[in-house]
């Protein structure tokens, strides 16, 4: 039975979920009403057209994956435990970081490319904050938030493309571990924090 009307909020959880299954071509109205059992006009009750629905699954996905994190991070007192937390959510198998690789390749799209743009920015500042209140020099700091900013896109990249690698890795338990301490370690994350 098809539904007789879906909220503004389901018509953007659906173009997160394409864009996290296809990247921006997968957000297609015709598809997500389907997808969602509901006439493709419901959509203009909301949306101009499809750019104002990526615009609005982009600035979701901003808001969940970036301001709110910082937001819950912020609160942690503890500077070496804000950065452990932010690593353990960071490298998390969820449906974010599948989304990451798609919005990279398709860095160039005139929605996608500022904002990710911005997203990138405010997530190294952030680390550089944290390595900075762990009592790094500004400049060491910068540098190794963009160090650990590229091992984590580095790592959802991995996990997209050679997802056998990683799943081997996580499939021997003491090697997962022993990867991730490593990690960890390059990241300035230790058990010492």
């Amino acid at each position: 039975m098809a539904k007789t009307q879906v909220t503004r909020a389901e018509w953007v959880d659906a173009a997160v979920g394409a864009l996290v299954d296809g990247g921006v071509a997968a957000v297609r109205v015709d598809v997500l009403a389907k997808r969602l059992g509901i006439s493709r006009g419901s959509f203009y009750w909301y949306f101009k057209d499809r750019d104002a629905l990526l615009t609005a699954a982009l600035e979701s996905w901003e808001e969940s994956a970036t301001t709110m994190v910082i937001a819950e991070l912020r609160e942690v007192p503890d500077p070496g435990e804000r950065l452990r937390l932010l690593f353990t959510r960071a490298l998390s198998p969820d449906s974010y970081s599948r989304l990451e690789p798609a919005l990279a390749a398709d860095t160039d799209h005139p929605l996608v490319g500022p904002v990710l743009h911005r997203v990138t920015a405010r997530r190294v500042e952030f680390v550089s904050e944290v390595y900075r209140a762990k009592g790094y020099d500004p400049t060491a700091a910068r540098r190794q938030a963009v160090v650990a900013y590229a091992a984590y896109t580095g790592w959802l990249q991995l996990r997209r493309t050679a997802a056998g690698v990683v799943t081997e890795l996580a499939d021997d338990d003491a090697e997962a571990a022993v990867t991730l301490t490593h990690l960890a370690t390059v990241l300035g994350i230790d058990a010492a924090d």
